[in-house]
């Protein structure tokens, strides 16, 4: 079940964006921050915004904040605000904790205090940029973990009206196509007699060698 209330320490640029969009999805948001100038900007646009310490066991506790089914601690420069925070996220029993880390060591530290998730914003947006931007057909690059990717990619010329079959990226690349986005709709689980034409959406994932690899097949089919 997704997560229905969500509290968000720390309203910079990446917090409010965060929020902001959790609640055009039709979730309640509660933003916490200790500028009361960036709470007054926001109060307006979410379900709840405090001004408050979230290091602040007592105030943490007043706001209910384990009643949360997720605290995100979006602080961005001090890192051990955001550290204390999550300590205190954790230890006042809130289902699922994830953090922002601005560096590997302040990640770490993250992971080892049982923070649920750890986001490293920029990293992850430089990694997305810089694929797109050696490979023109790709939409979007997800990293599952360590050793595992989910990209979408355009159907090129080189590939339209021909089936999942001969295209057989499993066997040519070691990569599998789990989903495609045609103008008809979305196909979860295509089969191997399923055709992709030029400007559909393929859904593909694989590890980080095949599907680099397969990445770069398909930019030297274009350069063709």
């Amino acid at each position: 079940m997704k997560p229905k209330q969500f509290a968000i320490i720390g309203l910079g640029r990446f917090g409010s964006s965060l929020a902001l969009e959790l609640m055009e999805q039709g979730y309640e948001v509660l933003g916490i921050d200790r500028n009361e100038e960036v709470v007054e900007d926001m109060s307006e646009l979410l379900t709840h915004t405090v001004v408050a310490d979230a290091t602040d066991e007592e105030v943490l506790k007043s706001l209910g904040i384990r009643n949360f089914d997720c605290g995100i601690v979006a602080i961005g420069n001090d890192i051990q605000m955001s550290i204390l925070s999550a300590i205190l996220l954790k230890e006042l029993g809130v289902t699922t904790v994830v953090a922002k880390a601005i560096s590997v060591l302040h990640g770490r530290a993250l992971e080892k205090l049982g923070v649920d998730r750890v986001i490293f914003p920029e990293r992850d947006m430089g990694i997305r940029v810089a694929h797109q931007l050696v490979t023109p057909n790709l939409l979007d690059y997800i990293e599952l973990s360590k050793d595992y990717l989910i990209v979408e990619m355009t159907v090129t010329d080189c590939m339209d009206g021909k089936t999942l079959s001969e295209l057989n990226t499993r066997v040519r690349y070691g990569v599998s196509v789990v989903a495609l986005n045609k103008q008809t709709g979305i196909i979860v689980a295509p089969t191997a007699m399923d055709v992709v034409n030029s400007g559909d959406i393929m859904v593909v994932i694989g590890s980080n060698d095949n599907v680099d690899r397969f990445e770069s097949e398909v930019v030297n089919m274009l350069e063709k």
